[in-house]
């Protein structure tokens, strides 16, 4: 394993809830995963111990400038790999699955040569 999966899981969904909602809350996490908030509060905390998110006084996370990077290159993998997988005739459900699971674990060689494939392929 490359990282953290479960990190790398929230860093992504903290990522993809700042893009559809005004502010993120650890109660919109714990929704989205289906997660008990206590969970999530003892990974945002971790998350914070790390420097990859900003807690407000008013509960609201953002990602640092680090964790925005590392939140945007794993939501990379999860489009790219969710896009090969329906090229191959996978559902989307299932692709975004078999995502999910394989873009924590996925060496950066095997990942670059599936983008150069891809937009080789013009599917990028």
């Amino acid at each position: 394993m490359r990282k953290n999966e479960s990190a790398e899981n929230y860093l992504e969904t903290i990522y993809i809830l700042s893009k559809k909602l005004p502010v993120v809350r650890s109660v919109d996490i714990a929704t989205e995963l289906n997660f008990k908030k206590p969970s999530v509060s003892v990974a945002m905390k971790h998350l914070r111990e790390k420097e990859l998110i900003v807690v407000s006084d008013a509960g609201f996370i953002t990602l640092t400038e680090e964790g925005q990077a590392q939140a945007e290159a794993i939501y990379e993998r999860h489009t790219i790999l969710t896009k090969m997988f329906v090229m191959l005739g996978v559902s989307e459900e299932t692709a975004a699955e078999d995502a999910c699971l394989i873009e924590h674990i996925l060496s950066d060689e095997s990942f670059e040569a599936i983008k150069k494939h891809l937009k080789e392929k013009g599917a990028r």
